[in-house]
């Protein structure tokens, strides 16, 4: 039996849990979920099946070295270290790749200029001769991935990204990522047991990808090469027997739609469908979604909207006003899905989603939400027993927060980067205090939060701030008089509700510009 040995699976943030299942299912070990990766153990086989039939990968490596650097020269060292010549000859070519995510290298373009500068300079030493540099198609690709210090040097199984299936024969503008479209597949837990509407469907990519997952034909059967093909233990037999494996196909009874407004898109889409070899299970026809009817047969729906970057606001925001629409009135029994990145467009939708998970479509940090569209009243059905969230869309929903607090922080840090990151947290400090008005943040940390209320039997003054003003004998006056003394600085305007181009007292009302005024005179 052959010795099983690391593997790395890149993906999308937001798929990574999809892709550790898939991995599961095809029979990897040790599956460990990361950002935008999942790790894995397998042998030659589980690489090549790995590349094969995963539909949420962008790419399977093998990684050769993980080191520790801090410095460009130590990264070419830990390279030049290795033993090449298992590898590659004098007469090959490789290309590298790199991904950096340090405050030392900064560059990654230089990162992968030092690793090539290590083998070249290997073989020169060793043999007085060196390989080839190959961009476009070379012998072999590399990666190398820096995580601050940590470095991993791999070999790229997979060289073309597997997003490119291969049944693509055109594309309409900024197409949907095949990876991505399967990824959201997936996560509606759809395999095909009813019928599948795309009402937006593009070039036909989510109709392709749903017919490929409800038939089980695994997605590299369209493509033509993968890097390990190239490298020199590739076990030809073995291979093609994965590649003939059908094993797992499977009949689909029902039947996949995809409708488009746009002609140009709806022709692209019919000869990439043929491209795939899925006619019979998919039918594309050019109709405005505002001419939606209600399915004869029970359906689900999967699209992805336009965002706005190629279309008018005012257009934009009709055009979910009628999805809402299309969805209350023509959809009713059905769960639709809609990947989008812009709030104001989700509320022209009118209808209140059942459940969220955030994702990436390249750099735009989207939503991809479910509707389940009923008759009647909701509350009657939730009183039938009925459920919106299953047991995996809940676990699902419990990333949602994390990744907002993520979003709202690198959004934070992005409008200010001088601002201490502490500003940003849960807890408060004296910086924070300061720079929200002499007031403590209102995210308190569990320790303030019960060293804040358990002085509230101590003192009247340190009771819980909801109870001020409930007593109009002992606390009628405003609380804030109390807590602290008054700050003067041009930011404070929130402590006293005054104008802060006004001066103290504008906008106060007499009574209380006599009691500060007072408090004052006797102080003095």
């Amino acid at each position: 039996m052959e010795t099983e040995f690391e593997l790395i699976a890149k993906t999308f943030q937001g798929l990574e849990e999809v892709l550790a299942k898939e991995l599961t299912e095809l029979g990897a070990n040790n599956v460990q979920t990361g950002h935008r990766m999942v790790s894995f153990t397998g042998d030659k086989e589980m690489m090549y099946r790995a590349n094969f039939a995963l539909r949420t990968a962008i790419r399977i490596l093998k990684p050769i070295k993980h080191f520790k650097a801090e410095s460009a020269d130590q990264v070419y060292n830990a390279v030049k270290a290795i033993d090449w010549t298992e590898y590659l000859t004098g007469e090959t070519s490789f290309a590298v790749d790199s991904v950096v995510f340090s405050k030392e290298f900064r560059h990654s373009k230089f990162v992968a200029y030092k690793v090539k500068d290590a083998i070249v300079d290997f073989f020169r030493e060793k043999t007085g001769t060196r390989p080839n540099i190959c961009v476009t198609n070379p012998d072999l690709q590399l990666n190398i991935h820096i995580a601050e210090n940590d470095c991993t040097l791999s070999l790229d199984s997979s060289g073309e990204s597997l997003h490119r299936r291969g049944y693509r024969q055109e594309s309409v503008e900024a197409p949907l990522n095949e990876v991505l479209a399967a990824g959201m597949i997936l996560l509606t837990g759809w395999h095909g047991e009813c019928d599948l509407v795309d009402p937006m469907c593009g070039s036909g990519t989510i109709p392709i990808e749903a017919a490929l997952i409800a038939r089980g034909i695994a997605p590299g059967v369209f493509r033509k090469e993968y890097a390990f093909e190239k490298w020199p233990d590739f076990d030809k037999g073995l291979f093609e027997r994965i590649y003939d494996d059908d094993s797992q196909e499977r009949e689909f009874t029902h039947k996949i739609y995809g409708y488009d407004i746009n002609r140009n898109a709806v022709e692209i889409a019919v000869r990439n469908v043929k491209a795939a070899g899925l006619g019979k299970e998919i039918e594309i026809a050019q109709q405005d979604f505002r001419q939606f009817t209600q399915p004869a047969e029970k359906s689900i729906m999967i699209t992805n909207p336009p965002y706005g970057e190629r279309i008018s606001a005012p257009d934009l925001l009709g055009l979910y006003r009628a999805i809402g629409e299309r969805l209350k009135h023509q959809f009713q029994d059905n769960e639709a899905w809609i990947l989008s990145y812009r709030e104001e467009c989700f509320d022209q939708i009118g209808l209140k989603p059942s459940f969220k998970i955030p994702l990436f479509n390249g750099s735009l940090e989207c939503e991809f939400r479910k509707y389940q569209i009923f008759s009647g009243k909701y509350k009657d059905m939730r009183a039938e027993g009925g459920e919106l969230k299953t047991e995996e869309e809940r676990k699902q929903m419990a990333e949602k927060r994390r990744f907002k607090m993520h979003r709202e922080f690198k959004k934070a840090i992005d409008e200010d980067e001088s601002e201490d990151y502490r500003v940003r947290g849960r807890g408060f400090d004296d910086r924070d205090d300061r720079l929200r008005g002499g007031r403590p943040a209102n995210r308190w940390g569990k320790e303030d939060r019960e060293r804040r209320f358990s002085r509230r039997d101590e003192k009247p003054f340190g009771r819980d701030r909801r109870d001020y003003g409930r007593d109009g004998e002992d606390y009628g006056r405003d609380r804030r008089d109390y807590d602290r003394e008054p700050r003067w600085n041009g930011r404070d305007r929130q402590s006293f509700g005054r104008d802060r181009q006004g001066g103290f007292d504008r906008g106060r009302k007499p009574f209380q510009k006599e009691r500060r005024n007072s408090r004052y005179e006797e102080e003095d």
